[in-house]
């Protein structure tokens, strides 16, 4: 099994909705600044985060996503599985056809890494990962990164208005 790209963005862009959607609607732009995630990509997750259920999204001014229900309540199995990600480690997709159409040697200890994956991240929240002391300061790097950032365009704008012509 491979976690791919689509699997991990999903979470990381998950969680850093939990981490700030406190404050209100969190933009796909905000995601995609402090995670270097592309804004496309992030709007194909995010449609497929939606249909199920785990993000709701509030149009207008001030819009952005929040978290359809509480970070506790959102486990990251689901997040990966929403973006059609696969946990099974086995070759033929769990259906024991992998050897001529019958089971292969070793199917039923992939099956149950398979089973031990999902058990795994099935009792992992959201909340769980932010909790944990390690993606806290991540997080906190991540938003002085975007500050700092805000602050040197507001600083090049102002400098551009007061130079002489």
């Amino acid at each position: 099994m491979k976690l791919t790209t689509k699997g991990r963005y999903a979470v990381t862009a998950m969680l850093d909705l939990a981490l700030h959607g406190d404050h209100g609607p969190v933009t796909l732009a905000e995601i995609s600044t402090r995670q270097e995630i592309s804004l496309s990509y992030l709007e194909q997750l995010f449609s497929r985060l939606r249909r199920r259920h785990l993000v709701a999204s509030i149009r207008g001014p001030g819009g952005g996503y929040r978290l359809s229900r509480g970070a506790d309540a959102i486990f990251i199995s689901e997040v990966v599985e929403a973006v059609s990600e696969s946990l099974d480690t086995t070759r033929c997709g769990n259906k024991g056809d992998c050897q001529s159409g019958e089971k292969c040697l070793t199917h039923h200890l992939w099956s149950d890494l398979s089973e031990q994956i999902h058990q795994f991240l099935d009792n992992i929240s959201l909340n769980d990962l932010m909790k944990k002391r390690e993606i806290r300061q991540v997080a906190d790097r991540q938003n002085l990164r975007q500050s700092a950032a805000g602050f040197e365009t507001i600083n090049t704008r102002l400098l551009s208005e007061q130079a002489p012509v």
